[in-house]
């Protein structure tokens, strides 16, 4: 992932003790992926980009005001003892929101 801004992501890595085939299909196979992360969290129900056997990236919508929406990148491969390493990116795709308290701009005084 280099020559990407780094500043609007959050990354994860996990050591799990399961074999890469096993996690792909946990993260990559609709029927399983809706149990720990439901169509309804997802901006569409297919990957953004996918990799097969290597990663995957799914886009996120929030669901409230102003639904916002996310990158979550999700790779693996295989550990030195049989198990996975799970790599989770998650990037806000709009890293220049405004705040909510900030009144969006200077305010005249009157006299």
């Amino acid at each position: 992932m280099s020559g990407v801004d780094k500043s609007n992501q959050l990354v994860q890595e996990y050591r799990l003790d399961a074999p890469l085939e096993k996690v792909w299909r946990a993260i990559s196979i609709a029927e399983y992926r809706e149990v720990w992360l439901p169509n309804a969290a997802l901006a569409d129900g297919q990957p953004v980009a996918c990799e097969p056997g290597k990663s995957i990236r799914y886009r996120l919508r929030d669901d409230a005001p102003p639904y916002l929406e996310s990158d979550v990148t999700f790779l693996v491969k295989p550990d030195e003892v049989g198990g996975t390493l799970l790599t989770i990116v998650h990037r806000i795709n709009d890293p220049h929101l405004l705040a909510a308290n900030d009144e969006h701009g200077p305010l005249m005084l009157a006299a």
